[in-house]
């Protein structure tokens, strides 16, 4: 059990980035937006919540404007997809190449530095208890957010009118439309939305993880989250789960590397991507027999309110 814990304590840390991309991009898709920009955004929130907590000395400043970093480059997204009908994926992946270009040059000045960050706060009463205390509870500011933000989404999408109004533009948007909910205004704010909780998970990289800055830090996270949205059929707490087990195969390997196995460290480093790989070849399987799918309706299709069936 001594070696269980501290495992799995860090499977949470790992997996709060992409649990925070995997939920923003929920968000943005239940509008029937599709983003592929995921590591571009968290890699400019990251730069964003580093430079920003740095400059100020204040972490939750940092976080603050990585989100509206993040909502601005989704603002982007959604006027190229919604108000300019632009093919969705090719938008996405332009978001990457930016983000990813701009951080590292925007980032040079800040390589090497590190801050305080966010400290580790323990819940007094639930971080003692067994097993569960030490793994849930004796974490920041930032994980405990993640947890309320999981419990948050399941309450929305299944419970509120609002909730409702989303998953009904993203599963038919021409019916959402004649009961009077405007598709663009819905998308837009959503995909903004989705977009900054996206960066919050870039500057949790940088804020609360690492506390400093590296060019590419993020490492394929979000792109993780994108395979991770599908696996887990876009329900934000099958997407909690998916996180910690990416997040617990990622400091397995770590664990591995420091105890000195004969294992070569580039195979290791391979696991959590090999796992991404894996869900994907599982998802398609399972797709193909007819066994899932939830995914949104109107998923990646632009709406032209003008035409008619």
């Amino acid at each position: 059990m001594e070696m269980i814990i501290p495992i799995l304590t860090a499977a949470v840390r790992s997996g709060t980035p992409i649990l925070y991309a995997t939920l923003g991009e929920i968000l943005t898709e239940k509008g029937g937006i599709l983003n592929l920009g995921l590591e571009g955004i968290m890699l400019m929130g990251a730069y964003t919540g580093f430079s920003v907590a740095y400059s100020t000395g204040s972490p939750e400043l940092g976080v603050a404007a990585a989100f509206l970093v993040g909502a601005l480059m989704g603002l982007v997204h959604a006027f190229i997809c919604v108000s300019l009908k632009g093919n969705q994926v090719v938008s996405g992946l332009a978001l990457t190449m930016f983000g990813t270009g701009a951080s590292s040059l925007l980032g040079r000045t800040f390589v090497g530095f590190t801050i305080p960050g966010l400290p580790r706060i323990s819940v007094p009463l639930l971080s003692d208890i067994p097993v569960l205390g030490p793994v849930l509870f004796s974490h920041d500011a930032l994980t405990y957010c993640s947890y309320g933000l999981v419990v948050l989404f399941c309450w929305f999408f299944s419970s509120t009118r609002q909730g409702l109004y989303l998953r009904a533009v993203g599963d038919n948007p021409r019916a959402a439309d004649a009961m009077g909910i405007s598709v663009t205004k819905t998308r837009y704010f959503y995909t903004l939305a989705g977009a900054g909780i996206v960066a919050v998970g870039g500057a949790y990289m940088s804020v609360a993880y690492t506390k400093m800055w590296g060019e590419l830090m993020t490492a394929g996270r979000g792109w993780i989250a994108v395979a991770l949205v599908i696996f887990a059929i876009w329900n934000p707490a099958r997407a909690a789960l998916g996180a910690y087990l990416f997040g617990g195969v990622e400091a397995f390997q770590l664990r591995l590397q420091t105890a000195g196995t004969t294992i070569p460290t580039p195979v290791l480093m391979m696991l959590p991507y090999l796992m991404t790989i894996a869900v994907l070849l599982f998802i398609s399987i399972k797709k193909g027999k007819g066994i899932i799918f939830g995914a949104p309706a109107s998923l990646g299709l632009p709406f032209f309110r003008e035409e008619r069936d």
